[in-house]
């Protein structure tokens, strides 16, 4: 049986630069990912099903909204895949979960099938997040988030703490409520210069939606991150510190005070 991991999303920088005319809006985000997410496992079947457990599985309680069978059904087989999920980053969280889950599913896919040329083309129409998390690596976003382009690795292993205040919170709402205001480019440099020079353009928006992002945030500045930022359109936050100890520190100091939110350690990868 193989098993992948989903590695979380975390946006280190989210620009907004407009609405498209095709209502999208146009982005440049610098994705990176935590080497710890939902775990896939698959083995050879006579047709494609999918199992969900684990904490978040009541948020896919409806099949025909699943990622992953919907990725297997993008990448057709000589033979089937039973994929059991096991849910453990929130649904609707700026985590990328679904998408982090098909991308997981097309690199099982690649492994034992190998992936058909327009790849790229079938996992866009899953998502816009999807096309990142198939390798899940730093990487530069434009567009909608699927024109990729490599970034440099100058922040993997960066010990990352990750904390959702177990509020869902739903993309369309929070682009709906951003003010429309172009405030410029992603800086230049390395992906550390980019992630500290950058800005999240939706967490105005989405703190207008969900106020407890605000004090996620405060929570995880006190703790002396070196950035502290909310993931795409949230509700979960971030931080990155310089050594394990100040993360592990950080993570009992919040599990203390808010015993209530969920939270998750890793490095980026």
């Amino acid at each position: 049986m193989a098993s992948e991991t989903a590695y979380a999303k975390i946006n280190l920088a989210l620009h907004v630069r407009r609405r498209r005319e095709d209502g999208y809006h146009e982005l440049e985000t610098l994705f990176a990912f935590v080497d710890t997410g939902d775990v896939l496992s698959a083995s050879g079947a006579a047709q494609d099903s999918v199992r969900v457990l684990g904490e978040f599985a009541d948020g896919l309680d409806n099949p025909f909204d699943n990622l992953v069978a919907k990725a297997l059904g993008k990448l057709p087989r000589a033979d089937g895949l039973a994929i059991t999920l096991e849910k453990n980053l929130p649904v609707a969280a700026g985590l990328g979960g679904g998408s982090a889950d098909a991308g997981a599913v097309f690199r099982m896919v690649r492994e034992r099938y190998g992936l058909p040329e327009d790849w790229h083309a079938r996992a866009t129409a899953l998502g816009a997040d999807v096309p990142a998390c198939v390798d899940s690596r730093t990487c530069i976003g434009r567009g909608t988030g699927t024109e990729l382009e490599p970034a440099d690795d100058s922040l993997a292993s960066t010990p990352t703490l990750l904390v959702n205040p177990r509020v869902p919170l739903s993309t369309g709402p929070v682009f709906r409520h951003w003010d429309g205001v172009d405030r410029g480019a992603l800086p230049q440099g390395d992906a550390r210069a980019i992630a500290l020079g950058g800005r999240n353009d939706l967490e105005g928006p989405a703190i207008s939606l969900c106020p407890q992002i605000a004090g996620v945030l405060a929570a995880l500045d006190g703790t002396a991150p070196f950035l502290a930022r909310m993931s795409g359109s949230g509700a979960t936050c971030f931080a990155l510190y310089d050594d394990v100890a100040a993360r592990d520190a950080a993570a009992a100091a919040i599990e203390s005070d808010h015993p209530g939110w969920w939270q998750m350690k890793g490095a980026l990868r």
